[in-house]
């Protein structure tokens, strides 16, 4: 590990300050960032402490949405009654992103900023990572990848996003807020993680003068009919291969609107929205099921060892509206 300077925030205004510098980086629960840096893929020069900001609360608004602090825990948020009771998909999808120790460390920002999930990025003895090194290569595409995307991939990186907590914000609507120097920006969770195109060491559209403050949601209509579904190799703790938040909202048997995201498949949570349009407006039916499956990996280009990804992503989706329908 590379030798750093220490320095604990008093302030937001502080952390904002020293995030100038865009060689410093923020530690909150270091659940990802810690680990990255033992393992020389991530070498700051400065850590900012920003576990004693006051942004760990989590607050309902006045037209019924919620506002979730940068720094609350994974598991106090998963348990909070609101959060329960309000948007039970986020909840279900926290409690399936790690063990209890580390849902316990774990924040809602740094969930956010979670690094990607490739073999070959994490392990430095691979010189062919072009988001560690831009321009080295990609030696997932030509290595074992039966991990990587099947989505949304380039010439450049076929990795994938591994956060369970941001798939499910995504089919929430969410909106990441922050703070700079410049004001407030914010960022809808459609918009905040990129694609990995010529630029895949850019995971998220965050300047790195800016600090994540909270993520806000609006009202939902979902909280009677949704399902994180997460398919792994191992029911402990461990990432998916696909994963599926679904929600919807019902007239009877006819879906009024719907959200279809999956996990695992690609550098960001991917809105399957064609899956949504085969089933607006439709009785959910097994014919409206099987459409909406059918189109939710529509795009696919599985590569070498991963194109069981689309049977499985198909087949994670129609058992994910179903059980959401039923619950």
């Amino acid at each position: 590990m590379r030798a750093f300077d220490y320095v604990r925030a008093a302030r937001i205004d502080d952390a904002i300050a020293a995030l100038a510098d865009p060689d410093t980086r923020c530690l909150a629960g270091g659940t990802n960032l810690l680990d990255l840096m033992k393992g020389y893929v991530e070498q700051p020069a400065r850590l900012v402490d920003i576990t004693r900001l006051p942004l760990a609360d989590v607050q309902l608004l006045p037209d019924g949405g919620m506002r979730i602090g940068a720094l609350a825990a994974n598991s106090d948020l998963a348990n909070d009654r609101n959060v329960r009771e309000r948007y039970p998909l986020l909840s279900q999808a926290l409690v399936s992103g790690a063990s209890p120790q580390l849902r316990n460390m774990a924040t809602v920002g740094g969930n956010l900023l979670q690094r990607t999930r490739c073999h070959y990025f994490t392990d430095v003895a691979f010189d062919a990572c072009n988001k560690r090194r831009p321009g080295s290569g990609c030696a997932a595409r030509e290595g074992p990848n039966r991990i990587h995307a099947i989505l949304g991939a380039s010439e450049q990186c076929i990795a994938v996003h591994p956060s369970d907590m941001c798939v499910a914000l995504a089919a929430l609507d969410g909106v990441v807020e922050t703070r700079s120097r410049s004001g407030v920006r914010r960022i809808p969770m459609s918009e905040f993680h990129r694609l990995p195109g010529t630029t895949p060491e850019r995971d998220t559209e965050l300047r790195h003068d800016e600090l994540i403050v909270a993520v806000t949601l609006p009202p939902s209509p979902f909280a009677a009919h949704s399902r994180y579904l997460k398919v792994r190799d191992r029911a402990s703790y461990e990432f998916a291969l696909v994963s599926v938040a679904a929600a919807l909202d019902l007239t009877g048997d006819r879906v009024r609107d719907a959200r279809i995201v999956l996990g695992g498949v690609a550098h960001r949570p991917w809105r399957a929205r064609s899956a949504e349009q085969a089933l607006v407006g439709r009785p959910l039916d097994d014919a409206a099921v099987a459409a909406a499956a059918a189109a939710a990996t529509e795009g696919a280009r599985p590569y070498r060892d991963n194109a069981f990804k689309v049977t499985l992503a198909q087949r994670a989706v129609a058992r994910a509206l179903r059980e959401a329908a039923s619950t």
